[in-house]
């Protein structure tokens, strides 16, 4: 006997909904090969707030229903395994400037600076400059602290 067929609702970022019709023996790279031909790599679809990844993973396992939502995202870029290093990018532009790298420790050297500049010149800080200061390092601590514990 021929195997059942079921809907799967497939939910893009934009609200817009696509209707696919698919065997519960079907794999999640099958899907993507039949309703996204091309972008089969730039495809990432997510069931229950898990990012599918297995392409060889059949839809039965997944314990998929009739009538099951699966948010779709697609990438602009191919989503092909990332290169060696640290933030490495295909874009030698995007490489060489790298700004979010650099915030930290510009904001380090900021505080370094003015607390050289405390020390050193005492007399043009006020009291409530001095305070503003202290807590400025305490709370960009704090949060150094807590981004970068993880």
């Amino acid at each position: 006997p021929a195997e059942p067929t079921m809907v799967l609702r497939l939910k893009f970022l934009n609200d817009t909904e696509r209707l696919a019709r698919v065997r519960p023996s079907d794999t999640v790279g099958a899907l993507k090969r039949a309703y996204f031909p091309g972008q089969e790599q730039q495809v990432r679809l997510i069931y229950q707030g898990q990012l599918l990844r297995d392409d060889t993973q059949s839809l039965a396992a997944l314990h998929l229903a009739h009538n099951s939502v699966l948010h779709c995202h697609i990438s602009p870029h191919s989503s092909a395994p990332a290169p060696a290093g640290p933030r490495a990018s295909a874009d030698p532009a995007h490489a060489a400037l790298d700004v979010g790298s650099l915030v930290l420790p510009l904001f380090v050297l900021m505080l370094a600076v003015l607390w050289y500049f405390q020390l050193q010149y005492r007399h043009v800080f006020t009291a409530t400059a001095t305070t503003f200061l202290a807590g400025l390092t305490l709370l960009f601590s704090f949060v150094a602290f807590t981004m970068y514990r993880r």
